[in-house]
């Protein structure tokens, strides 16, 4: 047995540009009953892909655990990479079937997305579902925050750690 661990952080998207907030394999749209000044706080992640933090730093964490590499060396870096505009469940998958190739099987993983948005709670158990069909094993997912300190405090951006356990087959 083999553990990983994995992190990601990212900006969150200038308010107005109207990017989909995809965080845990899921897409977190505006409520229709939201005022409109409190719209923003559902601005998506920048990033190549859809910016899902939860997915990235499972990624990173399942390929250290098998020392594969990371995120940026399976699915590159820049807007042309293979990786620009796909949602994290799909880049889970595919990472998944890497490990397998190379002879790893993902057992457990865990993921902490640490941001004051959007309330996990409300679908934890739907992004674990997600996440745990993506990579073919249980994941559990919690939250945190950082009590207003830091770049995820103040609602700039918001981050995740991972860890992952895989055996060889």
């Amino acid at each position: 047995m083999m553990i990983g661990q994995g992190f990601d952080a990212h900006r969150f998207a200038t308010a107005g540009t109207g990017r989909p907030l995809w965080l845990a394999g899921l897409l977190w749209p505006v409520p229709e009953d939201t005022d409109p000044l409190q719209a923003s706080h559902y601005e998506g992640i920048e990033g190549d892909s859809d910016g899902d933090v939860a997915a990235h730093a499972l990624i990173d964490a399942l390929l250290a655990a098998a020392g594969l590499g990371d995120i940026g060396s399976l699915f590159g870096v820049g807007a042309d990479a293979h990786g620009a505009g796909m949602h994290g469940a799909d880049m889970l998958k595919e990472t998944t079937a890497y490990l397998t190739a190379n002879g790893y099987k993902p057992v457990s993983a865990s993921v902490v997305i640490v941001g004051n948005r959007p309330k996990i709670g409300t679908r934890r158990a739907q992004a674990e579902t997600v996440l745990s069909t993506a990579v073919g094993c249980r994941v559990s997912l919690t939250a945190t925050t950082t009590d207003h300190m830091g770049f995820t405090g103040s609602g700039e951006g918001i981050a995740a750690i991972a860890n992952a356990l895989v055996v060889r087959q």
